[in-house]
């Protein structure tokens, strides 16, 4: 996913339906000088964690 698509998502007042490795997460904030994002799974919002923009999908 690209950095602009994610803070599209991030600011988008629907849900969208996002995954990190099949599960499906919650972005929080996107580093766009990083590549990164803060994200969670929506069952788990205490497993927050940074990963790279390149393993979120969008479906």
């Amino acid at each position: 996913m690209n950095s602009q698509r994610a803070k599209e998502i991030v600011a988008s007042p629907t849900m969208v339906n996002v995954t990190c490795d099949g599960v499906p997460i919650y972005i929080q904030h996107v580093d766009e000088k990083n590549e990164t994002a803060r994200i969670y799974p929506l069952d788990e919002p205490e497993q927050e964690k940074e990963v790279a923009l390149s393993q979120l999908h969008e479906h």
